[in-house]
């Protein structure tokens, strides 16, 4: 059995007692300023030691507060260096490990799975897992036909689990709102609420997984292993070897750093217009650079897990591209239309076109230029300045709505970018734009290709 339910009311126990803490130190910076420290120095200290604890507890546990915690931690550029600093080891670590669930629940997991004679399936299964997700674990093994694979098992009792972290995150979700400016959590919790039926759900995800891998079976960039088996609670995929992206973001060389940026937003894009379906868990340990001796333009990105994605049977939706070209032509009132049609804005809310164009320029930047250098500084400066009250750009902000058919793609794009920002790398972006993104290139240069 696993620890997972069986230890539900110590998980329960354990994320209830974060606003308690959280709670504690306000007040313990409340006497320090009383005593005469400056109030920004403080306020500093209480943000670095709550963040401290979260994330303490969250990569002490699986299921929904390790998901949560793989969630936020795409955002950590965003965070102020003297915060960022001292937990980016433990911040980015939630994104490859996890505490392993014990080989014997491993193996009545896979006799109930896959029949008592399981083993004969293999020439060679190792106990000892190679990673650890919130929902599962990977065992490394070799399977009857000699091809290196990747074992995937479910913890048992998994669903209950997230479902139970989740809801107690959610009831606390505003405590978390400081840690990442101009992140709003509480619908970032109940968006992974959704998912987890179907990532529990490795049918699903064998499915998705298998499309991807047929249609980039020959690409030049992208590599996505292949299934092999699949059963409930269990599934099977070719092994893939690489670096890890966090390996690339935390020690990589700017080659790999730039080459692994492209490649990300390339797959980003090119995915749903080639398989209609977007990977919508961007995390870092979901990918790897494929590096060998040949020059950076040879190397290729790995992709795994696919237990969530986003149908987009006709690929990204169209005015996305539509009104990010005419926001780059300075087309004011055509791209207050498209927001206003798409509902992004609601029908009672009355906006100044040149003020909406004016909070989208600075996002948009990475898509004027030929090629854009993504950081933590830059990352920093946006989340800024959707986040400081005395702004326009937060006024504007609280005005705008996010329709749910666009949920996941705004939180996915907005995971990329915050991976790319990690790894400080200088990207292309708007070439895959062009090549990818429906509506992005003009018109007449659609027609003339």
């Amino acid at each position: 059995m696993s620890d997972l339910p069986r230890k539900a009311m110590t998980r329960t126990a354990k994320l209830a007692a974060l606003p308690l803490g959280f709670a504690g130190r306000a007040t313990i910076g409340l006497g320090k300023r009383i005593g005469g420290r400056p109030a920004d120095v403080v306020a500093s200290e209480l943000q670095q030691q709550t963040a401290e604890q979260l994330f303490k507890v969250l990569g002490e546990l699986k299921g929904g507060a390790m998901k949560f915690g793989q969630a936020l931690s795409v955002f950590e550029a965003a965070l102020p260096e003297e915060v960022a600093g001292p937990y980016r080891a433990a911040l980015t670590k939630l994104q490859d490990a996890a505490p392993p669930m014990p080989a014997r629940t491993v193996h009545d997991v896979l006799a109930k799975r896959l029949g008592e004679d399981w083993r004969d399936l293999f020439e060679n299964f190792e106990d000892k897992p190679s990673a650890a997700a919130s929902i599962g674990q990977v065992h490394r093994g070799v399977w009857q036909d000699g091809r290196e694979v990747a074992v995937k098992v479910q913890y048992p009792g998994a669903g209950d689990a997230l479902l139970s972290d989740l809801s107690q995150l959610s009831r606390v979700a505003r405590l978390f709102g400081p840690l990442i400016p101009g992140m709003d959590m509480k619908p970032l919790i109940a968006e992974l609420r959704d998912r987890v039926k179907e990532e529990l759900d490795y049918a699903l995800e064998a499915s998705a997984q298998h499309a991807h891998a047929v249609e980039f079976a020959d690409d030049p960039d992208v590599v996505v292993p292949d299934v092999v088996h699949q059963a409930d609670e269990v599934l099977v995929t070719e092994w893939l070897e690489g670096v890890p992206l966090a390996e690339v973001i935390s020690r990589g060389s700017a080659e790999e750093r730039n080459r692994a940026g492209q490649l990300l937003a390339r797959f980003l894009f090119a995915g749903p217009a080639r398989t209609g379906l977007l990977h919508a868990d961007p995390h870092p340990g979901n990918f790897r650079l494929l590096v060998d001796d040949g020059p950076a333009e040879g190397w290729r990105l790995g992709v795994l897990d696919f237990g969530t994605v986003d149908r987009l049977p006709e690929g990204l939706p169209l005015p996305i591209g539509t009104s990010l070209r005419l926001a780059l032509e300075d087309e004011a009132e055509e791209v207050l239309a498209i927001l206003c049609d798409e509902g992004f804005v609601r029908p009672t809310i009355k906006l100044d076109p040149d003020a909406v164009l004016d909070y989208l320029r600075p996002v948009i930047e990475p898509a004027r230029v030929t090629e854009f250098t993504f950081g933590r500084a830059w990352m920093r400066a946006q989340a800024a300045r959707v986040a400081d009250p005395r702004s326009p750009a937060y006024q504007l902000g609280k005005q705008l709505n996010l329709p749910p058919s666009y949920l996941l793609i705004h939180r996915v794009t907005l995971s990329t970018i915050g991976v790319l920002c990690q790894l400080d790398a200088t990207v292309r972006l708007r070439d895959e734009l062009l090549e990818w993104l429906p509506g992005f290139a003009h018109p007449e240069q659609t027609e003339t290709a």
